[in-house]
């Protein structure tokens, strides 16, 4: 798998197959492998670009430049690299935090946006509050999953999913293992100010049980991003296109499909 030396990070990535452009962008329990049932689906029409952010899988930082430097420059610099105009961004989780500035800021890179169980940087009253109800549990959950007490399961995918999917729970946590400690970078907020000339087809979907970022706030992100479509999935956590990749890519290949209609 290529690596590729950008002014701010060494990148482990990949492009599969033809056509308009698709960027994944990961979460924080994840790195580029994570999308392995999303390429498969899409790259016999699209150009599937997955890649670690630094600091995941085989990618870093170069020097000192993370205390100065957003995922989303990242991205923007990979793009260049690449020399890719214009894509469609699919955000997991952390990987929102990557990609809505860019759509946000630059719009013209960006033909359409998939923010899949992520607010992004936005910050309202709405989401702080909601984040806030949540942070007790979700930081118990993640203490007896570190400390691996019966009954645990990794939050990034959920209960549902540790009990009737045993197997995808653990192929999720050692994806997750082949990272490197870090910190995340969540990047500069976003107000909803901000969002009011906003006009980037955008789509969120939320799992209904999930426990890091509860639907609530996946609720309040979309009431504040102009014309946003809105999809709850039942019995899901935080990792769709894990728990449920039939539904995420079907959900995706709808949206892409009025994106670019044939």
């Amino acid at each position: 798998m290529p690596l590729i030396n950008l002014g701010s990070a060494t990148l482990d990535y990949e492009i599969e197959g033809q056509g308009p452009v698709i960027l994944f962008a990961h979460g924080a329990g994840g790195n580029r492998l994570s999308w392995w049932q999303q390429v498969p689906y899409f790259m016999d029409r699209y150009s599937c670009i997955t890649f670690s952010h630094p600091g995941f899988g085989r990618s870093g930082w170069i020097g000192d430049v993370s205390e100065r430097i957003s995922y989303s420059d990242v991205l923007l610099e990979l793009l260049d690299h690449l020399e890719i105009e214009r894509a469609v961004l699919v955000a997991q989780s952390m990987g929102g935090w990557t990609c809505l500035p860019v759509a946000v800021r630059l719009p013209e890179r960006v033909a359409a946006l998939f923010m899949a169980s992520t607010p992004g940087n936005l910050r309202t009253p709405e989401i702080d509050q909601a984040r806030e109800a949540n942070r007790e549990r979700l930081e118990e959950l993640r203490q007896a999953w570190e400390e691996r007490s019966a009954g645990s399961f990794n939050p990034a995918l959920g209960e549902r999913c540790f009990t009737e999917q045993p197997e995808m729970h653990y192929l999720y946590s050692a994806i997750q293992g082949l990272n490197q400690p870090r910190v995340s970078r969540a990047g500069i907020d976003i107000t909803p100010e901000e969002m009011s000339c906003y006009r980037t087809p955008t789509m969120y979907i939320t799992g209904k049980e999930d426990v890091v970022l509860p639907s609530s706030v996946i609720v309040a992100a979309a009431a504040v991003t102009p014309g946003a479509h809105l999809e709850r999935v039942p019995e899901t956590g935080h990792s769709i296109y894990f728990e449920r990749p039939n539904v995420f890519n079907s959900l995706l290949s709808s949206f892409l499909s009025k994106v670019y209609p044939t």
